[in-house]
């Protein structure tokens, strides 16, 4: 019979593969420093789950910095492209959704872009990069 130290520890090392299993990662698109970014979050709290949450967080510091949810994902990360719309406004699309973020207003809603057409210049793409979860700016 083990020690019941040994026993948790077994059971602990026996679980590692299940919960690294989840999604927990977040990256950042920098527009002008560290101080000013669009963050991408995903988690994913339990293994079993099919689906990621996804957060994004407009930074501006030391003025605005909110965490918004927006719709889940699919646990292989649905490519987001990130496009300039305007003066502190972004345009996000992933899969059949659209967002605009604003770092001058600390805001992040759905928009109904029903031409779908983007509304400025592509900027990059959160996707996955070697295995996680990166952005990667247009042209790269």
């Amino acid at each position: 019979m083990l020690p019941t130290s040994l026993r948790n520890l077994c059971a602990v090392l026996a679980l590692t593969p299940i919960l690294m299993a989840c999604e927990n990662g977040a990256t950042a698109y920098m527009i002008e420093g560290s101080q000013h970014a669009l963050i991408l979050v995903r988690e994913q709290p339990y293994f079993w789950d099919k689906t990621v949450n996804q957060a994004l967080i407009p930074s501006r510091l030391p003025s605005c910095q909110r965490r918004v949810a927006i719709h889940p994902d699919r646990t292989e990360l649905t490519p987001i492209e990130v496009f300039e719309a305007g003066d502190r406004l972004w345009g996000v699309h992933q899969g059949n959704r659209w967002y605009l973020v604003s770092t001058e207003k600390c805001a992040v809603q759905d928009w109904d872009n029903a031409q779908g057409t983007a509304p400025g210049p592509l900027v990059g793409t959160f996707r996955l990069k070697e295995g996680a979860i990166a952005f990667v700016p247009a042209g790269q």
